[in-house]
């Protein structure tokens, strides 16, 4: 009789504990569109949601903010995931845009040029942002597209603060890894976090980044790393994407609206390929 109620005890346990982990489980769903307005060109996304906050949605009790990430050059936009699992797990809907497709030609930098010659590649990024965007409120309609949070990693970055800059009613924070090309928005009105790297050879272009003085009086927020430009992905090492996760969740804690109990957060591993995968371009 003992026996039994103690193999009744585990069961209990053990279910308890699956369906708290289904509770918390974040989907993740990765879509194609084709925008026929620029010959049907794919718009690949990568979708992660918690499940548990999805159905309320769905129910139309919440409405899920939005985070919009976008990758550096020759950096995939699913090699982020530990930065999706922290958004998605604070109850957001993270959309990982593919900016670039292997028809695109290469990036290249022209020295004198605005943005050394790179503001093809946001115009390119703002529209494909805008129309992932309009695709995806047909398949999740309750959520705050007015309201975005934009993430990016350097060329990624840029993209991000060019988007803000373009369209700063619909963006309410930018995070950037170590974006060079854009100067950061100085009229205080959006919440700014940049983590910066110590890397020779990926430097910020003058007057990207804003002096300390400027940064304190509008409230934008620069953390000086020790790690190398292309360690603020997946591809870096484990105590990076830690203190990056850090300084985000203390970013997001800041916000008073930011009430949405989080999950554990799972270990972001490393790529396979991440040993022959190219550096990115400057």
């Amino acid at each position: 009789m003992k026996r039994g109620i103690i193999v009744l005890c585990l069961c209990i346990v053990a279910m308890a504990a699956y369906f708290t982990t289904d509770r918390w489980a974040i989907r993740h769903t990765t879509l194609t569109f084709h925008d026929v307005l620029r010959d049907d060109r794919d718009v690949t996304v990568e979708v992660a949601v918690r499940r548990d906050r999805q159905m309320q949605a769905m129910a139309e009790m919440i409405e899920l903010p939005v985070a919009i990430l976008s990758h550096g050059n020759t950096v995939k936009n699913t090699e982020y995931s530990f930065l999706t699992n922290l958004f998605a797990s604070r109850g957001y809907l993270v959309v990982s845009i593919q900016h670039d497709l292997d028809t695109d030609a290469p990036m290249v930098t022209k020295v004198g040029e605005e943005y050394v010659g790179r503001r093809m590649q946001y115009n390119r990024g703002v529209f494909n942002i805008m129309y992932a965007i309009d695709e995806l409120k047909k398949l999740y309609p309750n959520a705050n597209y007015r309201q975005l949070t934009l993430i990016g990693h350097s060329n990624g970055g840029d993209i991000s603060m060019f988007f803000a800059k373009q369209h700063p009613d619909l963006v309410k924070k930018v995070v950037t890894l170590d974006n060079l090309r854009v100067p950061f928005i100085a009229d205080g009105r959006i919440k700014i976090l940049s983590f910066r790297s110590r890397d020779p050879v990926f430097k910020a272009d003058p007057g990207v980044v804003p002096d300390d003085e400027t940064c304190a009086r509008l409230g934008i927020k620069v953390v000086r790393t020790e790690f190398q430009h292309n360690d603020l992905s997946d591809r870096g090492p484990d105590s990076a994407k830690s203190s990056i996760q850090a300084g985000v969740e203390q970013f997001l804690d800041e916000d008073a609206g930011e009430s949405t109990p989080t999950m554990p957060l799972l270990a972001a591993s490393t790529p396979a390929s991440a040993s022959t995968a190219p550096p990115e371009n400057k």
